[in-house]
């Protein structure tokens, strides 16, 4: 048996770690500023800057602005990702699943032997996953249909300089001037690019392959091991996390008003419409977090299989 003091070491020992990666963090940020100042001061590089101010031109025939399609597709995208993440950090941290939830073996899809049992957790990502994956599909669809793609896929090579210099901006703290209803500059245009056309496939693809529904004896576990995919879906996860931090708060700290009237206003004007939108998606989200316990889940759940203790 453990002694009170064994446990308070343990307890110092559990916390003392995540405490000392804040003031790290702090610090490689300082000197990221530091550098960067340095760097936009030498007169090659302003030389750079003025060449290469941070945004890369849009075709003529670019359209300008954001429907109002586009603003609920962006709440849908965050509402599901944010449930998401809960869901997928509990399906890799939790020791006892709250219950388990098997398909019923009927319909249009019929499996040889007894379903598989997964977790209600699992249930829930796997339900939120297949939500995400259809939001994508039809995001994908219309943003081709409409033009929307030639904001968020580069079409000159000079994205990639201007890239370097709307980062060097951003970490001198000499941030590019932003006009995110016309065109992103063009560090926000390959983030952009990446998280939709790279980072998304790639949590689809993973996520596929770690289900427990494939057989053992798959050829796809010789040249595509499970391994491989797990190894590779939970930094995607991390990406998404961190790219939301950023993402809001350079929304945020570049103009809140009007960055929110973008998305969620449909409009170029500085008002409070875009805001109380805004305000109200937190609010339905942060609803849906706390309704996505064992006892709200379980009737869902049910409806579409059996769930047993």
């Amino acid at each position: 048996m453990s002694t009170p003091a064994k446990k308070s070491t343990a307890a110092r020992s559990k916390w003392s770690q995540p405490l000392w990666v804040v003031p790290g963090v702090l610090i490689v940020l300082l000197l990221i500023v530091l550098l960067a100042k340095w760097l936009t001061g030498l007169s090659g590089v302003q030389s750079f800057l003025h060449d290469y101010p941070g945004a890369s031109s849009l075709p003529d025939n670019a359209p300008v602005g954001f429907p109002a399609w586009l603003g609920w597709q962006h709440f849908l995208n965050v509402f599901f990702m944010v449930l998401i993440v809960r869901s997928g950090w509990q399906v890799r941290t939790a020791k006892r699943p709250p219950a388990m939830w098997t398909r019923n073996n009927k319909g249009f899809i019929r499996t040889k032997g007894a379903p598989t049992k997964i977790s209600l957790d699992l249930w829930f990502h796997l339900t939120l996953d297949a939500l995400w994956v259809l939001n994508g599909i039809i995001f994908l669809i219309v943003i081709f249909a409409t033009g929307q793609w030639m904001r968020i896929i580069p079409t000159n090579w000079d994205v990639f300089p201007n890239a370097i210099s709307a980062a060097l901006q951003y970490a001198s703290l000499n941030w590019p001037t932003e006009d995110g209803w016309v065109n992103y500059n063009a560090l926000q245009l390959l983030t952009y690019f990446v998280t939709v056309f790279i980072a998304a496939p790639l949590a689809i693809l993973t996520g596929l392959r770690t289900s427990s529904a494939w057989p053992k004896k798959a050829a796809v576990n010789k040249f595509y091991p499970i391994e491989w995919a797990r190894a590779v879906h939970f930094p995607t996860m991390v990406y998404f996390v961190l790219f939301t931090i950023v993402h809001v708060t350079l929304v945020l700290a570049t103009g809140a008003l009007r960055n929110l009237n973008h998305m969620y206003g449909s409009s170029d004007d500085i008002n409070w419409v875009g805001f109380a939108i805004f305000a109200v998606s937190l609010l339905v989200i942060v609803g849906a977090w706390f309704l996505a316990r064992p006892l709200f889940l379980r009737p869902v759940a049910s409806l579409m299989g059996k769930v047993s203790k």
